[in-house]
């Protein structure tokens, strides 16, 4: 984490005495009581401090940047015949792929940030709520004029995806500014994970913070036409730690994983669904097995908590192919339940079907 010496000495001083006000600091630092509010301050910027009442942040953090929104599903009874009306049921929640990847770690234990945009209406105050309560730090997802995102899913009666429409005007406006507006908490983050449904040049600008302060970052393509403008996005000066692609977003993106690898990409994990997955990176090319699910409920979800997971497992010291196979033990649990994150998500859970 990149503090600064007087931030490193007021940090310690806390740890031995939480209850210090910035007075006692002052007093205890030989300085003045005004200089020690801007350290504070700029302490919470970093994350470091949580809160009012200086509580610090233990443990490595995860700053992620991406969408936030409110998912629709609705759900065939039986299987869905295209052109018609099909009877079933439907349920509003809290998604978007970087809000669903922080609350998958915020629940595993991780601290973490999120980075967003929802608009000032009543979906957003919904999704501000539950994103909040399930642990994750949302002090930097910005209210936007445009109405809070949505994603509609269809799925058929077994869980699996007919079609989707995502209205996210709120995420595509999201800009380096407001990115830059969280530069202190991505520079002292462990790690920092872009959602692909940000802008080209948001995200270019997200990459160049990372790079700055020399932190990891784990890119999530989202689908086929995000993956195609990252291509352009991706270059050894700002180095990538790891790409989570499925096979044709991997396409989209160069093609195969030798050439994210010159492009500067250190491991580049290829879903493949029911198949497991392929993890290819300084220790050769691996095969992960799938963790085979209790049933299948619904499939949406499965890949943030897949994401989430192994970025969960890195921080907490496991290697990359371990982290994988944890991620899809995650997944098996999310695909098993009928929510996209599942709210009794806990290590020990994911560990016991790892």
């Amino acid at each position: 984490m990149s503090l600064t010496e007087r931030e490193s000495e007021i940090v310690a001083l806390l740890r031995r005495d939480p209850l210090l006000g910035s007075a006692a600091l002052a007093d205890a630092l030989g300085t003045t009581r005004a200089a020690v509010n801007v350290h504070l301050s700029n302490l919470g910027k970093k994350g470091v401090i949580l809160g009012r009442g200086y509580v610090l942040g233990d443990g490595p953090s995860v700053v992620v940047i991406g969408g936030a929104n409110m998912d629709v599903k609705a759900r065939s009874a039986r299987s869905a015949q295209p052109g018609t009306s099909n009877p079933g049921h439907s349920a509003l929640a809290a998604g978007g792929v970087g809000r669903n990847v922080a609350e998958n770690l915020a629940r595993l234990g991780t601290r973490t940030h999120l980075v967003a945009a929802v608009g000032a209406d009543p979906l957003g105050d919904q999704v501000l709520a539950a994103t909040s309560d399930a642990g994750v730090r949302v002090e930097h997802v910005l209210r936007s004029p445009h109405g809070t995102g949505t994603y509609t899913a269809v799925l058929d009666a077994d869980g699996e995806l007919v079609v989707a429409v995502a209205d996210m005007r709120a995420t595509d406006e999201l800009a380096p500014a407001d990115v830059d507006a969280a530069r202190d908490l991505v520079a002292a983050a462990s790690l920092v994970v872009l959602d692909g449904n940000l802008a080209a040049p948001t995200l270019g600008y997200a990459l160049d913070l990372a790079a700055a302060a020399d932190v990891r970052v784990v890119l999530e393509p989202v689908s086929v036409p995000k993956a195609e403008k990252l291509r352009d996005l991706l270059d050894p000066s700002r180095p990538v730690y790891a790409v989570t692609p499925n096979r044709d977003e991997l396409a989209a993106l160069g093609g195969d994983a030798d050439a994210l690898h010159a492009r500067g990409v250190t491991w580049v994990w290829v879903r493949l669904g029911a198949e497991g997955s392929l993890l290819s990176g300084p220790t050769g090319v691996h095969r992960i097995p799938a963790v085979p699910a209790a049933e299948v409920v619904d499939v949406t979800g499965a890949g943030d908590a897949m994401l989430a997971a192994f970025c969960h497992a890195v921080l907490a010291g496991e290697d990359e192919v371990a982290a994988a196979s944890y991620g899809h033990a995650a997944a098996a649990l999310t695909v098993a339940s009928t929510h996209t994150v599942r709210p009794d998500l806990t290590d020990r859970l994911v560990r016991r079907h790892a």
